[in-house]
């Protein structure tokens, strides 16, 4: 089968001939028909968050189930499913405390992995999950079924952009109606958080961004307001909306401490900041913890929007085929595997919401 393999931190994926092995005890192989390109796959290949290569990427894709190892239950071949970085064991103390996000288990994939080249070296499986390929091996607890007919390009994004932005909203904030939101950073995760604030009835639905050509897009995803850090006071501006006060939440949808710090001085006393985008190793936060006590601040983690793949993707189908969650209108453009390295290239000019990588 194909593969972009990352051979060199910085560097353009190269497209190769690799081998796949059969899926073993609780395993599955999927052939992929789609995978969304994540800024999480960027920062590996950039070499942001360090890992060891030779490596494929891509953690966010669609495809058939292929073939199933013993010990599979809920999907078979033939059944057209998401696969994600996500997975569980449950067994761990996170699995049996409503944690599967934070699973620490262990996996055997991880001991000898299913991916490897021509020559027979050991390839990473990117993530957890190795998509950027014309098959994967993963847990089946990293995949799940979806309809026949929902496209397989709009599926893919439920693995991570959709579940993550959602979610920070739903799981993580448990945001109530009637709320004020700011959302720092208008990508695929950010406008996936503003929908789901405006979904779940907040008054303010303030969208954050240097891009101002995605105001237009912003507004169709739920934005109240848009405003442009680089030219806007935006905590005045903020503050002009909430009677002085700040937002309830602002969720920081970027890996930037800057933008963190930003975030900060949007909320109001007793508001919440949670932080979405993961920064690059060694990105430092400058924090007064005095001033978090003194106005009885939070600031909330959300890994992967404190998903569970068996809870919330059929509550998100549910609401795609209600119309009532936008899935479609994320993807912004549409390449075949050779195009990859221009796919992704888009994507750090930020001028896509969301790519796919067709197969």
């Amino acid at each position: 089968m194909r593969a972009a393999v990352c051979h060199e931190f910085g560097a353009p994926l190269q497209i190769e001939e690799i081998r796949i092995d059969p899926p073993e005890q609780g395993e599955v192989q999927v052939r992929l028909k789609a995978c969304g390109i994540c800024h999480s796959d960027i920062h590996f290949i950039d070499g942001s968050w360090g890992g060891t290569l030779p490596a494929v990427y891509g953690h966010e894709a669609s495809g058939v189930v292929e073939a199933v190892g013993p010990g599979v239950t809920g999907v078979a071949p033939g059944d057209r499913v998401i696969a994600t970085l996500l997975r569980s064991c449950g067994e761990c103390f996170y699995c049996t405390h409503a944690s599967t996000q934070l699973c620490d288990g262990a996996f055997p994939i991880d001991q000898h992995g299913r991916l490897h080249a021509a020559d027979d070296t050991d390839l990473v499986q990117g993530l957890r999950t190795g998509a950027f390929a014309e098959y994967v091996v993963v847990d089946q607890s990293q995949v799940a079924a979806i309809p026949d007919d929902m496209p397989y390009e709009s599926a893919a994004l439920l693995g991570c952009g959709v579940l993550t932005g959602w979610g920070a909203v739903v799981n993580t904030a448990e945001m109530p109606a009637g709320s004020s939101v700011a959302v720092l950073g208008i990508g695929g995760v950010g406008l996936n958080t503003l929908q789901a604030a405006a979904n779940a009835g907040a008054d303010q639905v303030i969208a954050i961004d240097p891009a101002t050509d995605k105001r237009s897009v912003a507004e169709s995803f739920g934005a109240t307001r848009f405003f442009d850090p680089t030219s806007d006071d935006v905590p005045a501006e903020v503050r002009a909306l909430t009677d002085g006060r700040g937002v309830d939440y602002a969720f920081v949808t970027v890996g930037s401490s800057k933008v963190v710090e930003a975030g900060l001085k949007l909320i109001r006393p007793g508001g919440t900041l949670v932080l979405v985008g993961m920064p690059a190793s060694g990105d430092i936060l400058p924090l007064e913890p005095g001033d978090l006590a003194s106005y009885g601040q939070s600031i909330l983690g959300s890994k992967m929007g404190d998903a569970s793949m068996e809870r919330d993707i059929p509550r998100l189908i549910e609401l795609y085929q209600a119309g009532e969650f936008k899935l479609d209108e994320l993807v912004s453009g549409r390449y075949p595997l050779e195009e990859i390295n221009e796919a992704i290239s888009s994507v750090k000019q930020s001028a896509a919401l969301r790519n796919v990588i067709v197969f």
